[in-house]
């Protein structure tokens, strides 16, 4: 939970609004009703959907997940390591004033008090993320990011970076996997490059392949 917590987070921040939704929505279905983590992820669900109506100008349907979401978040214990009191305060304005969506960027969730971005992630938890957002986008091929996976296990299987080398900084697909995530506004420059490095690798193994079926 604490995984897709973070994913979720990372890629609301990076302005991902409806697949930050998808990131809670299965480990949320998997929690007891009624537990502070259930109520947590529920009222981020809601906030996350609330933001994503705004964006779409659809006034009535923000403000009932804003004022819901609010009411979830108002259950989650204390100790909670997501600012819920800072999110809370702005669903409350959303509520009120609707177009506030279209005036102000939502506040940045943060765990633990950092502010996570898709760069803050381990591999696998980007690997999730661009999974989601190639699910998410028409203008992106999961076949393509999925052996874009691929791809970059097998450079970190094979990791000739310098030791402590953030992987975010690597070269290859894994740190194009990390743009992709990260970077809103170039992504569809990035997915380019990527999926012209898969097309490469996709020939070089069907070359490979051929030669022992001759």
């Amino acid at each position: 939970m604490q995984e897709a917590l973070r994913i979720g987070i990372a890629v609301f921040n990076a302005g991902d609004y409806h697949v930050a939704h998808e990131a809670w929505e299965e480990p949320w279905l998997a929690l007891a009703e009624g537990t502070s983590e259930e109520r947590l992820l529920h009222g981020l669900i809601q906030y996350a959907a609330a933001v994503h109506h705004g964006r779409r100008r659809n006034w009535s349907g923000q403000r009932g997940l804003a004022e819901s979401g609010e009411r979830y978040l108002a259950a989650v214990d204390e100790g909670c390591p997501v600012n819920v009191d800072e999110i809370r305060a702005y669903l409350r304005r959303l509520a009120a004033d609707p177009e506030l969506a279209e005036r102000r960027r939502p506040p940045a969730l943060r765990y633990a008090g950092d502010a996570i971005e898709p760069t803050d992630l381990s591999f696998e938890a980007v690997a999730t993320a661009v999974t989601l957002l190639a699910s998410e986008y028409d203008a992106f091929d999961a076949a393509v990011v999925d052996d874009a996976v691929r791809y970059a296990r097998e450079e970190l299987g094979d990791d000739s970076s310098p030791r402590g080398t953030p992987q975010r900084r690597s070269r290859g697909f894994v740190g194009m996997l990390f743009a992709f995530a990260a970077d809103r506004d170039q992504r569809s420059i990035v997915y380019e490059r990527l999926r012209g490095h898969v097309e490469r690798r996709r020939s070089r193994e069907s070359d490979v392949s051929g030669l022992f079926e001759k």
